[in-house]
């Protein structure tokens, strides 16, 4: 039986588009590297290679490769090797071509509030690897975040009525002590249920008396765990040195005093600019307190802020504060890995957790840049 000609048409038309189909997803977008390996449902399991990228301040092109733990360990993946550019055998492997792209360590946000606002997946998406939760409900500590790894405080221990219990944070985020035993069994409670950080906030009354700080604080050293404050004045931060705080959960934003400075310099300063507006003071705050020598840590308070993901206005900030491109990378990356203890991040080396950033232009030309990554991998996985 002979065909009709309208069935032939129609047969060659499917036949055409079929071909089509074909050639575009071999393709790509134009301009696009291509990422080629096993199918994404394989995207937990498969190794990388980064091919033909450039770490920051390297004198050429590497190549960065991704493979599971050793000897079956659970975990993510993580780097094998770094051999120059064209070494590496792509074997089975995804391969992510860098044609001479700069590569970064996923960022870490050392301020962020997960549970205030859920959003750990599209921060992942914008290049955050890492995040400090500086003020949750217990339930923080039963989360599953996904691929972005999550470490924090649960609530902060304040005083009865204290901050933020009248506030933004009467749904859990304070745990309200009336003196300092019971201060210390709450610093035991979130020590127990999975806390690297203790936040005690200094706000002026209601709140913990000097006592109560100064035993929580001790209590918290004494368990392994880093104390964070919430003090925006000058006093403020002065009583948070005084009885043993860490870091300071925000720059200040009102002028520090010399003495202020002098008892910070050996601490640590969480950006939070723009969260407070980005004024004059707050930027001039960390300025000095970086030139003490205080260790500036990249964080946006997240949830009080809505950029998911680093935030180019904080960048710009960083900026205005005095801090070069290569301060700000330090900030997001080397500085809260070693802070914070998050060991196998912030850095581009074997052992290292496989999360990186990956630009097409340098972002040391405009650290701003370093909000636009143009691909993120988080724990092995490309996004």
């Amino acid at each position: 039986m002979r065909t009709p000609p309208q069935d032939l048409t129609i047969l060659g038309l499917i036949v055409f588009l079929g071909a089509l189909t074909l050639l575009l997803s071999a393709c790509g977008p134009a301009g696009a590297a291509k990422i080629t390996g096993p199918p994404a449902a394989d995207a937990r399991a498969r190794s990388l290679l980064l091919r033909s990228v450039v770490p920051m301040g390297a004198d050429g092109p590497v190549d960065v490769v991704v493979g599971p733990p050793r000897g079956g360990a659970r975990g993510p993946p993580l780097v094998t090797a770094v051999v120059p550019s064209g070494e590496a055998e792509a074997g089975a492997r995804t391969v992510v071509p860098g044609d001479g792209r700069v590569v970064l360590p996923g960022f870490v946000d050392s301020h962020v509030h997960l549970l205030y606002l859920p959003e750990a997946g599209a921060m992942g998406d914008g290049g955050i690897a890492a995040a400090v939760d500086l003020a949750a409900p217990m339930a923080f500590f039963s989360t599953d975040f996904g691929d972005v790894r999550v470490v924090g405080s649960g609530p902060m221990v304040t005083g009865p009525g204290g901050y933020p219990t009248r506030g933004w944070g009467a749904a859990g985020y304070g745990l309200e002590c009336a003196n300092a035993d019971e201060a210390v069994a709450a610093v035991e409670s979130l020590a127990e249920a999975g806390a690297v950080v203790v936040k005690l906030p200094i706000t002026g009354s209601p709140g913990l008396s000097e006592t109560a700080l100064r035993a929580a604080a001790a209590r918290a050293h004494e368990l392994g765990l880093r104390v964070a404050t919430h003090a925006l004045g000058s006093d403020q931060a002065l009583l948070a040195a005084a009885i043993g705080a860490d870091v300071l959960a925000h720059t200040p934003t009102e002028p520090l005093s010399d003495e202020a400075l002098e008892a910070w310099s050996d601490r640590a300063v969480v950006s939070t600019l723009r969260a407070f507006g980005g004024s004059a003071a707050a930027v001039d705050n960390l300025r000095r307190l970086r030139e003490a020598g205080a260790v500036v840590l990249y964080g946006t308070d997240f949830g009080n802020t809505r950029t998911a993901g680093i935030d180019r206005a904080e960048l710009e900030l960083l900026g205005h504060a005095g801090l070069d491109a290569e301060a700000i990378v330090a900030a997001g990356t080397t500085a809260p890995a070693e802070w914070w203890g998050l060991d196998g991040l912030g850095a581009i080396e074997v052992g290292a957790e496989a999360s990186f950033l990956l630009y097409d232009r340098d972002p040391t030309a405009d650290p701003r840049d370093l909000a636009s990554p143009d691909v993120v991998v988080l724990r092995g996985v490309v996004r």
